[in-house]
């Protein structure tokens, strides 16, 4: 029986994967900062929680050490945990960004670290990073998430060459518009009150936009799908697009210039 380590299972995509592998027959490593909120993913069958926060070097190693102690071995890693900064550039401060860099890329980053050596040694394992659409295209008042997609697509696509010789492969997911908490709980909003009268009526537009995509999008489920797809390919493809609008849009992005695919944006905006 394989086992899967999962970051930020407490809900949404996370949360998706750890049932759905529990279902095809997995052990789940569940782990998200607080355990004491979850009750639904205990109650299943070979689905065990650790907490695991991504910021924090020792909780990532006292994790992984009482998952290989519990489960004995681990197989795949999906890099889940992270969450959406979307506003005003202005308006931010070095805190804010560093912190969505902290989890975004630097979390993944140790994550997907912690797990190498024991992936090295038994020469297999699989690790699955989940990116965005927004990994290899933009949209406006998202430009510090996608500076974390955009280095999480990077540091991954860099990293298969040196682990591929040893047995590990990469996977990058790239879901599109997805009904999760990023649009919501998860979602942390920048703007101040002085720079209304520069950004308000931009950010109107935009705003309307990207909730209407919030709302009108699938499920998670189907990211989930995608994940286990990947975690069972034994191929070297690198990316799976999953969910409209990126299974539209990033294909357009590779066919269009920068200028046409900018006025393709700017038009769904209504700008």
């Amino acid at each position: 029986m394989k086992t899967v380590l999962i970051t930020g299972a407490s809900s949404g995509i996370g949360k998706a994967a750890a049932r759905l592998f529990a279902q095809r027959g997995w052990q789940v490593a569940a782990t998200m900062r607080n355990l004491a909120k979850e009750t639904e993913l205990k109650q299943l069958p070979n689905v065990r929680l650790y907490a695991l926060d991504v910021t924090n070097p020792t909780s990532i190693s006292q994790a992984v050490a009482d998952v290989l102690r519990d489960f004995g071995g681990l197989d795949a890693l999906v890099n889940n945990a992270g969450y959406g900064v979307d506003g005003v550039f202005e308006a931010m401060s070095d805190e804010v960004i560093e912190r969505q860099f902290n989890t975004n890329v630097l979390g993944l980053m140790r994550c997907t670290r912690a797990v190498i050596p024991l992936f090295r040694q038994q020469g297999r394992g699989t690790i699955i990073q989940i990116a965005s659409m927004g990994g290899r295209i933009t949209f406006p008042l998202y430009s510090i998430y996608h500076a974390t997609k955009w280095a999480v697509e990077g540091f991954s696509e860099s990293l298969q060459y040196e682990l591929e010789p040893h047995g590990i492969r990469v996977k990058i997911v790239e879901p599109g518009a997805i009904k999760t908490d990023f649009y919501d709980r998860s979602r942390e909003f920048i703007m101040r009150d002085d720079l209304r009268p520069a950004y308000g009526a931009f950010v109107q537009k935009v705003e309307k936009v990207s909730q209407d995509a919030g709302a009108k999008a699938v499920g998670p489920e189907v990211v989930a799908d995608t994940i286990l797809r990947a975690a069972t390919d034994d191929s070297t493809k690198l990316r799976y697009p999953v969910a409209y609008p990126a299974t539209m849009l990033l294909p357009l992005r590779r066919l269009t210039s920068d200028g046409v695919f900018r006025k393709v944006v700017k038009s769904s905006y209504g700008l």
